[in-house]
């Protein structure tokens, strides 16, 4: 469903180790909003519900809700160390138009009245 580069999932699992709270994983889902109709979130979090999907990438916990993986289907994600911090990087084979900043998407099956401006 979802791809983790080896370096994205290094770099997850040492954020995590940072963390001072139990039983943490990543949940990355999508929300309505963001300049192409739909933004990603990516996050730590410890409460999973009954009908999310859970993904083992490397040892790594990814829990995906049921309503975000028929967007997220395919996704691959990476880090990219550009030597002033770098970040993770989302390419989404379901995606037929993007903002510049590569952080909202749209599907050919949603309405592009969804779109939203970005955040400052």
């Amino acid at each position: 469903m979802i791809k983790i580069s080896d370096t994205a999932v290094d770099k997850m699992k040492e954020m995590l180790a940072q963390q001072e709270i139990p039983n943490l994983f990543l949940r990355v889902g999508v929300k309505s909003g963001g300049c192409s109709g739909f933004s990603y979130g990516m996050g730590f979090d410890d409460k999973q519900n009954e009908d999310d999907q859970v993904l083992d990438i490397q040892g790594l916990k990814v829990v995906v809700d049921e309503e975000s993986a028929k967007y997220l289907f395919g996704v691959e994600i990476d880090f990219q160390d550009t030597g002033i911090g770098g970040g993770f990087t989302i390419q989404n084979p379901n995606a037929v138009a993007t903002c510049g900043c590569g952080a909202s998407f749209r599907t050919k099956e949603e309405d592009a009245s969804l779109a939203q401006p970005c955040e400052d």
